[in-house]
């Protein structure tokens, strides 16, 4: 019983990470005005995969520096971890140490790109 409460509240926390990351990398709130009916945080940054993603990182995140193929990739992975996260149901969510072991590899990668 404790086990499956744990998993359980794991499976939040996850959710909750995915979109506290999703927060940070767009700029955007999940009770943004711009979130109505069926758009939320989550569908937002999905409908921008890949091509568009560009579009709905916070600006502040994009440096002239570094090369844009390669950002852009880096990007996109983020973005899948983040969308893993905080799928809509739980057994779906990326495993936490999956996602974080993904997260290194990301910056791993983006400091190589900006080196």
């Amino acid at each position: 019983m404790v086990s499956e409460a744990r998993c359980q509240l794991v499976e939040i926390d996850v959710y909750s990470y995915g979109i506290l990351l999703l927060e940070m990398i767009t700029r955007k709130r999940p009770t943004d005005k711009m979130f109505e009916a069926d758009l939320n945080l989550h569908n937002f940054a999905k409908i921008a995969l890949p091509q568009r993603v560009i579009e709905i990182v916070d600006p502040m995140l994009l440096t002239e520096e570094i090369d844009g193929n390669k950002m852009m990739k880096n990007l996109i992975s983020l973005i899948k971890i983040e969308l893993s996260c905080s799928t809509e149901s739980p057994k779906d969510r990326m495993n936490i140490n999956i996602a974080l072991h993904e997260l290194h590899l990301v910056k791993n990668n983006i400091l190589k790109v900006s080196s």
